[in-house]
């Protein structure tokens, strides 16, 4: 597990401090996010807001499967040279599944694709979100899971 933070932090260190990047397409995102793949498919709000020219946060609260899951992703991102509005990022963070009778944890790293449609407030992001469950007694791990965003711009 000590290893897994040290990675993660090397990650974001590097997403950090990396200089030679241009900003992104649009400050803050606010729509629609949606959780698939192996499991429930999980629905609701989703917030992504650029703090920096690379680096953004993104916020979701999602409902599905007799659950509701809280998640915070801290993501490094950068432009795709000749492809106007279109953005790769990388990043990870929390997920926290609530459910009647108890409540587990989760670490989700993320790869993903976030496009700006030109001359429209709207963006489109998908990403790869595999889980890490983090248990009392065990731990488990979920690769088949993936993001879709729906969002607004400004």
């Amino acid at each position: 597990m000590k290893k897994l933070f040290t990675i993660l932090g090397c990650i974001a260190l590097f997403a950090l401090t990396t200089t030679n990047v241009k900003a992104q397409n649009y400050k803050t995102g606010l729509g629609l996010g949606i959780d698939f793949g192996d499991g429930a498919t999980l629905v609701g709000p989703s917030i992504r807001h650029h703090f920096s020219p690379k680096a953004a946060l993104q916020g979701e609260v999602l409902f599905g499967g007799n659950s509701t899951i809280i998640q915070g992703f801290l993501q490094y991102n950068s432009s795709i040279p000749g492809a106007k509005g279109l953005d790769w990022y990388l990043g990870g963070g929390p997920s926290i599944q609530l459910y009647d009778g108890g409540s587990n944890f989760f670490l989700v790293p993320m790869v993903g694709l976030d496009y700006k449609f030109s001359g429209a407030p709207l963006a489109l992001a998908l990403d790869w979100r595999p889980r890490i469950y983090l248990g009392d007694n065990d731990s488990d791990f979920n690769a088949g899971r993936f993001g879709l965003g729906f969002r607004y711009t400004f």
